[in-house]
């Protein structure tokens, strides 16, 4: 499929960028417009912010598919996906069982469709990357199916390997144990951080009492907007797994708002909640965010009705989304509302790092990084299936599904990711140029 059969023009595309981003960010852009310059300002950078921040323009394009599409079936368009697959949404987190992990994140995104979307997502941000690092075509190309290979292999491994893919099978996560290079050091890199220097970050000790730290996107909360914070994560506590739940009541030591101004946060009202933690001492304190839940882009162009109506908020979209995909995951993720909006609630945690893409260069470690980020994907595929404890969203085995439909052409598996990521690579690279234009001559409505 090409992107575009035939090429916009300049003007012509501007237009459709500036109708996706208002339906997309309308109404937050008109709340604050403020956090939306520094979200376009971060856009503007490079083509690949450009393309982070804008899931609701690539599934605009891509919204044709939702009907067929190599390898879609009935099936393959009915798997939890991502949503927001690409090459930086790697990093490091403290399972539940204590243990560092590091695989996907950033599961605000997520929602059921195609699964080729989300393998299209990462391959053209490996365009993108790669272009950035001056590599060649045929050095990107090498690369996508480099990810093509490693995630068909891995989907085929779960449906012949006998080990059920949530069972404690190390080989199919990434440990200290088990990572290699970026990776791994990125585990290191978590490994190295302590609670305390978190704490000390973002709170002092005043009179006693640990207290969270003024300015640094600290915001004052009045009596009645904190009483809202309090009564939601007095609610969130009951969406908690049994596992995480325990005797001791949590004391609430301090709430202070925060306003997301990041490339997928900007104007999202947040909070941040201070808890006394297992003991009495400080250095155990926990920090909760409460982060109001963003409407998913691929939402847009996925027309079933029982997948809409499964979930009863944004907020419990998102948990629950991320309770499929990754397994054991963060024991403080749940769900809670405030003024009826749903929010998102987890760990402002110390052992959340990053896969940092600046300091890999060297071909053949972006080959091999790449090839355990397809890994990676196939395994987070499969874990969100009908054993996942949502029959009722995908009440088939996903690696089975998946796996057959690669088989039938398992060659043009990787020539379809590599012509997309092509054409889409360098539609978003064109893409960012005409958004450059418009935002810096004050052209997008609300600016």
């Amino acid at each position: 499929m090409e992107v575009f059969q035939q090429q916009p023009s300049a003007e012509q595309r501007g237009e459709e960028i500036l109708q996706v981003f208002s339906v997309a960010f309308g109404e937050l852009l008109s709340a604050d417009p403020a956090a939306f310059k520094v979200k376009f300002r971060k856009m503007a950078n490079s083509a690949f912010a450009f393309y982070r921040g804008s899931a609701c323009l690539f599934y605009h394009d891509l919204e044709q598919e939702q009907h067929g599409g190599p390898y879609l079936d009935e099936r393959t368009s009915r798997v939890w996906i991502h949503g927001d697959l690409h090459a930086e949404n790697f990093g490091t987190y403290m399972d539940s069982e204590g243990r560092l992990i590091f695989n996907v994140n950033d599961f605000d995104e997520a929602y059921i469709g195609p699964f080729t979307w989300d393998v299209k997502r990462f391959a053209a941000s490996i365009a993108l990357i790669g272009y950035a690092k001056a590599l060649s075509d045929d050095q990107i190309t090498t690369l996508v199916r480099t990810y093509a290979t490693a995630y068909s292999e891995r989907n085929q491994a779960l449906v012949t390997g006998g080990a059920h893919k949530q069972d404690d099978d190390e080989m199919l996560r990434f440990t200290l144990d088990t990572a290699k290079g970026p990776l791994l050091d990125a585990l290191r890199s978590a490994q190295s951080n302590t609670r305390v220097g978190m704490l000390d970050s973002m709170t002092d000790i005043r009179d006693n009492q640990r207290r969270f730290r003024s300015g640094g996107g600290a915001i004052a909360l009045d009596a009645a907007t904190r009483a809202k914070v309090v009564a939601a994560f007095d609610s969130y506590m009951e969406t908690l797994p049994d596992s995480s739940r325990r005797s001791r009541p949590y004391h609430i030591r301090d709430v202070v708002g925060r306003r997301g101004i990041g490339i997928g946060s900007a104007g999202l009202p947040s909070y941040n909640i201070l808890l006394r933690g297992d003991s009495d001492a400080f250095e155990d304190d926990v920090v909760i965010y409460v982060k109001q839940a963003q409407i998913p882009a691929v939402s847009q162009h996925i027309t079933d009705s029982a997948i809409r109506e499964y979930f009863l908020h944004e907020g419990h979209r998102t948990v629950i989304s991320q309770r499929a995909l990754q397994a054991h995951a963060d024991p403080w993720l749940g769900w809670a509302q405030v003024d009826g909006i749903g929010q998102l609630v987890a760990e402002v945690s110390p052992y959340a790092v990053d896969l940092d893409w600046s300091d890999i260069n060297d071909l053949e470690e972006i080959a091999a990084v790449v090839a355990d980020l397809g890994r990676a994907t196939a395994t987070m595929h499969a874990a969100a299936d009908n054993k996942s404890g949502h029959a009722g969203l995908v009440s088939f085995s996903t690696e089975q599904a998946i796996n057959a439909a690669i088989a039938a052409d398992e060659d043009g598996f990787a020539d379809l990711l590599v012509k997309f990521a092509h054409e889409y690579g360098a539609q978003a690279r064109r893409d960012h140029q005409i958004f450059v234009d418009l935002f810096r001559n004050g052209l997008i409505p609300g600016l």
